[in-house]
């Protein structure tokens, strides 16, 4: 969590500009981004389709080049500029430093549920073999998933498999979650519960956690919400987390165990 007095921002985004070139001309999809992000926050970007929500998450990671501006990291101890690192070098620090969900799952369908998880470990050398396939399995406990780890993902329903892939996306033990509409594809329940996960690890395992969605009633659930409209971010007003808190009291499905399967 956030350490007691600290003004140093886990995650800037300073001046950020990406635009594409397109057949019909120069597209601008964000439009100078200024972002500051603390560590132990629950980030929520609320946008329509095609209001530069990826983009924006496409900026924090390094997956895609941006046109202006940088974006730093304050991670282990030292800040990192993320688009000044070499491609081989933003994969592998990527890898240690954030975990990524998205709305699609994108689990390997020839691996099984434990073997998705290991090969983001694998990947980065964290751990040899063994603990790896052991820490998969303590992830997929963590997530009450663990019975069918030797499973392909075309033999669990969706709701599991987003499951796989937040175990997955915690596999590096990352400081970052990022979140790209991971409930978008899910019913209402379902993704009640996959939103409930996302809370648990900020308020017991202190992960800072940026997820993007389309849908507004989530806003009152993140400890912070940005909106974003035609690639430019604005400040939207929240009702207090102690109001929200005690509307889900009152709410059935939010009464439900967290982590009831699906």
């Amino acid at each position: 969590m956030k350490a007691q007095g600290s003004t140093q921002h886990l995650i800037e985004l300073r001046d950020v500009v990406k635009t594409y070139s397109t057949a019909a001309g120069d597209f601008t999809a964000l439009k100078n981004i200024n972002l500051q992000i603390e560590a132990g926050e629950f980030l929520g970007v609320v946008g329509k389709s095609g209001a530069g929500k990826s983009t924006l998450l496409n900026m924090i990671t390094g997956v895609d080049h941006l046109s202006e501006g940088e974006v730093i990291v304050h991670a282990n101890g030292a800040p990192v500029s993320v688009h000044k690192k070499k491609e081989d070098e933003i994969a592998l620090w990527r890898g240690q430093t954030m975990g990524v969900v998205f709305q699609s799952f994108q689990l390997l369908p020839m691996l099984t549920l434990v073997e998705n998880i290991t090969l983001p470990m694998d990947l980065c050398g964290n751990f040899n073999p063994k603990q790896s396939r052991q820490r998969a399995i303590e992830l997929l406990r963590l997530v009450e998933i663990e019975e069918h780890a030797d499973k392909l993902p075309a033999y669990i329903s969706g709701g599991q498999q987003q499951r796989v892939a937040i175990a997955r996306a915690l596999a590096n033990d990352p400081l970052i979650l990022i979140a790209d509409e991971p409930t978008g594809s899910l019913d209402s329940i379902t993704a009640e519960h996959i939103f409930e996960v996302f809370e648990r690890l900020v308020s017991e395992q202190g992960k800072t956690i940026v997820m993007v969605t389309h849908d507004e009633s989530l806003s009152t659930r993140f400890s912070r919400t940005m909106r974003i409209t035609d690639g430019e971010l604005e400040t939207r007003p929240l009702e207090s987390k102690s109001k929200s808190a005690d509307e889900a009291g009152s709410n059935p499905k939010r009464r439900l165990s967290w982590w009831r399967r699906k």
